[in-house]
């Protein structure tokens, strides 16, 4: 008799794993299962035992197929019902059942149709192998997870460690050592345990990686650079300013002559030509990548240190221009040979008395107050730099010197030139615009409140392939063009000068707009993740100082929400309202706690 002849009314089948008995015969069957009735077609059920089926099916009997095996040896099959009858004593619901259960579960026999045949032995010799091992794996594993929940590990954990290391970085998207823990599948959860453990100290940074950042600099060839056309400015001084006057990517450098302000940016187009390689290995990466902990270069080392500024002689793509009335004016865009002496902050500071840096300081206010005058907001934020050396976190809030604003006002006043130079010249160029929305209301009078207000005005920076007006640094039109080092889009732009000083033709609007969409959304997980990566050592840093105390401006209360912002430390904390907070109030604040997987510290004020 076919199996299909016995799906009968009141016959025991398997269905998906769990027995039912037959209900209602025909086209479709309908079956009885522990979780209710179901309507199924007759090849998904597997015939056991023609009933009747006592309901619930009772436990079957003990069943060794170990023994059996060894009695019928490796050859010739058997019906199912007579096994059954030979393992269990004899041939009933419950028996049939138990068997089935056994040989599904075991290495000895395959159940094929209704008969069932034994393996070779050979076979059931690997099976059991395999068993063997995945049972020796089962009781590593449940060791493992005793350990992980006394806090500890073993060497012989490293791959599950590994395992929950893959999720904190962002190249998993779980760990079922968190389910077995009781734990959220997340990489913040993670992260944790990998804290508690200590398999991963504090200072372990997961956020590069987990936002997809490079490791380390291209490998990209690049040709010789184009020094057509190059003007010697050797004899006119030039400083390039920064914090750290060493590190090896001074991109723009500033000098006076006669009236005019010149500004020397790093010339990094005479080497990098639109879609060769170095191009297209910057454009992949968006910009380089500023971590507490190190530096990422946008382009390859050796072309890193050919084109950064410094030194007797240095290849530079110079803006000159007069400000006169704080605008830019008689404009002149060229390449040229410079000589510049690099300072930091705190050196050029020293020398704002003297010659060239009063002149340049007395331009720069003056562009500074026509920006104002043209809607401009100055967002004085308090800036705190965040570095790791040799192991330890460092903070240094980042003194307001006003050589920082002489540089800041200069390279924007350079912006404005390259913009208005470009316009003129009718060339498709990566314009950077912003709109500005509503004020919510009255401003503070706090100062540092006010600039927290005013900067949630301002809408996100959009690049435009014409020029339309930037309304945070109130200028009609703007470009970034000094830093062709660390961003990709101010390399574009110099690209696009450089063709138009040369006569040919640059990149069409299509192709710039190409660029762009790439370029940003590269930079876009650059900055999340050097965010992310600066919140995590500004943490660090509090760990070490438990019970930490500083001073705190409320700049958000409202709606169940308090933010303070600590100017000492550079970090933005939520509060847990109390009813008595003003925005622009100043409070001491003690730290409660530190949760670092999920970039988290809680404050309270003092007493």
């Amino acid at each position: 008799m076919e199996a299909s002849d016995r799906l009968t009314v009141g016959a025991l089948v398997v269905y998906r794993g769990r027995p039912a008995v037959i209900r209602g015969a025909g086209t479709r069957l309908t079956v009885l299962t522990p979780e209710g009735e179901r309507r199924v077609r007759p090849k998904d059920v597997r015939f056991l035992h023609p009933g009747p089926v006592p309901w619930p099916l009772p436990e079957g009997p003990a069943v060794d197929l170990a023994e059996a095996y060894a009695l019928l040896g490796d050859e010739g099959e058997v019906p199912f019902a007579d096994f059954v009858e030979l393992v269990a004593g004899s041939y009933t619901p419950e028996a049939a059942w138990a068997v089935y259960r056994a040989l599904a579960a075991g290495p000895w026999f395959v159940l094929e149709a209704e008969r069932v045949r034994p393996r070779d032995r050979r076979e059931v010799e690997a099976l059991l192998a395999r068993e063997r091992r995945r049972a020796e794996e089962a009781a590593r594993y449940r060791a493992a997870l005793e350990r992980f929940r006394r806090g500890v590990y073993a060497p012989e954990d490293r791959p599950l460690l590994e395992e929950l290391a893959a999720l904190a970085l962002g190249r998993a998207h779980g760990a079922r050592v968190l389910r077995d823990l009781g734990r959220k599948e997340s990489p913040e959860e993670a992260h944790a345990v990998l804290l508690e453990l200590g398999y991963w100290t504090p200072l372990t940074n997961p956020y590069p990686e987990r936002y997809g950042l490079p490791a380390g600099p291209p490998r990209a060839g690049f040709g010789p650079p184009d020094d057509a056309g190059r003007v010697d400015l050797t004899a006119l001084p030039a400083y390039a300013i920064d914090d750290d006057p060493a590190s090896g990517d001074a991109d723009d450098a500033l000098a006076y002559s006669d009236g005019e302000v010149w500004v020397h940016v790093a010339d990094v187009a005479a080497w990098v030509r639109p879609d060769e390689p170095a191009d297209l290995a910057a454009r992949e990466r968006g910009s380089a990548v500023y971590l507490p902990e190190r530096v990422v270069p946008m382009l390859p080392p050796g072309l890193l240190e050919a084109a950064a500024l410094g030194g007797e002689r240095s290849r530079a793509l110079t803006f000159a221009f007069r400000l006169g009335g704080g605008r830019p004016r008689a404009v002149r865009v060229f390449p040229s040979w410079v000589r510049v002496e690099r300072l930091s902050y705190r050196e050029a500071e020293g020398r704002l008395g003297e010659a060239p840096f009063s002149e340049l300081m007395a331009l720069a206010e003056a562009f500074y107050r026509r920006r104002l005058g043209q809607g401009a907001l100055d967002l004085s934020l308090p800036e705190v730099r965040v570095r790791v050396r040799q192991g330890r976190v460092e903070l240094s809030p980042l003194f307001p010197f006003r050589s920082r604003f002489l540089v800041r006002e200069l390279m924007l006043a350079a912006g404005e030139a390259a913009a208005g130079w470009a316009g003129g010249a009718g060339i498709p160029f990566p314009f950077s615009t912003q709109e500005r929305r509503a004020p919510p209301g009255d401003l503070p009078a706090d100062p540092l409140a006010r600039a927290w207000a005013q900067r949630r005005t301002l809408s996100r920076t959009v690049y435009r392939t014409a020029p339309l007006p930037h309304a945070g640094l109130g200028l009609a039109a703007y470009a970034q063009v000094t830093s062709p080092l660390r961003r990709y889009l101010d390399l574009v732009a110099h690209q696009q000068l450089r063709a138009a000083l040369a006569g040919v033709p640059g990149l069409s609007p299509g192709a710039l707009i190409d660029r762009v969409g790439q370029a940003e959304a590269a930079a876009e997980a650059v900055r999340a993740g050097e965010r992310a990566s600066r919140t995590h050592f500004q943490l660090v840093w509090l760990l070490s100082r438990p019970g930490f105390e500083t001073e705190g401006v409320v700049v958000e209360a409202g709606g169940g929400r308090v933010v303070a912002l600590l100017p000492g430390v550079g970090l933005e904390v939520a509060l847990a309202p109390r009813g008595d907070e003003a925005v622009g109030r100043r409070l001491a604040l003690r730290l409660l706690e530190v949760d670092l997987p999920r970039l988290t510290a809680r404050f309270a004020p003092v007493g």
